[in-house]
């Protein structure tokens, strides 16, 4: 069998488990963070396990555009600069800034998302710089590049200066947990997964491709339940807590 033929059975089943991932994790929240609970096995620090389970992807993707042949035409160079940008910041960056960065998490979780990881890398770089169409030089000035980029810049922002205002909510060596407020979370309890989703929503539209659309689809899958989790234990644990807020969606959802 051919790495095409591989390929396309392992996106297809990509695809189709993006759902299923989704209903299980409506109905079992991931044991970290405000939801950590015991009886997940041995732990690591967090800090830790984000370096571990985000840094695949920057490294397999920068792999894949190498074994392409480095391709320097600037759709190629667009793709492989966003992806950069936000891995990057998401492995070495993010888990230096957080505070109470020391408590541990299962370390099943990042195991877990290290395969997430190399999956998601593997498909959108090998399509993207050997299996996939070659993108012309004009796709830069097309309609679903330029919205797509806007989105994905868009989303970023709003995913970073969500992050900031979570971390301004504790002092140095405080681990308790306050109701966030301004930026978007005057509209949704998560602003921060409703970037980030709309952050790949616009890698799809960009990318206009199979492998752009499955890893929107499992951002949606990851991030929309948790923000259902974190909704209903902001309502649990705070009495004064806005009741208009929604949970990731403004006024919908």
């Amino acid at each position: 069998m051919t790495e095409t033929a591989v390929y396309r059975w392992l996106l297809a089943g990509w695809l189709a488990l993006a759902p299923a991932v989704f209903v299980l994790l409506l109905r079992v929240t991931a044991p970290y963070g405000r939801h950590g609970r015991r009886g997940w096995g041995p732990a690591v620090p967090a800090a830790a396990g984000w370096v571990l389970m985000e840094l695949p992807a920057p490294l397999l993707f920068a792999f894949f555009w190498w074994a392409g042949g480095a391709p320097l035409r600037m759709p190629q160079l667009l793709f492989l600069a966003l992806w950069e940008l936000h891995y990057l910041h998401r492995a070495l960056v993010y888990p230096l800034l957080r505070i109470g960065r020391g408590r541990p998490m299962p370390l099943s979780i990042p195991l877990l998302a290290i395969v997430f990881n190399v999956v998601n890398a593997y498909l959108n770089g090998r399509y993207l710089f050997g299996i996939g169409p070659a993108y012309p030089a004009g796709w830069l000035r097309d309609p679903r590049c330029l919205a797509g980029a806007a989105l994905f810049f868009a989303g970023w922002a709003v995913n970073l200066h969500s992050d900031a205002i979570l971390r301004r909510l504790r002092r140095p060596g405080e681990t308790g947990y306050r109701i966030p407020r301004g930026g978007l979370f005057r509209f949704v309890s998560c602003p921060n997964y409703l970037g980030e989703i709309v952050e790949w929503i616009g890698w799809a539209l960009m990318t206009w491709s199979p492998p752009g659309l499955a890893f929107a689809l499992w951002t949606i899958a990851n991030l929309a339940p948790r923000a259902l989790a974190h909704h209903r234990w902001y309502r649990a644990t705070f009495p004064d807590y806005p009741r208009e807020r929604r949970a990731l969606v403004p006024f919908v959802l």
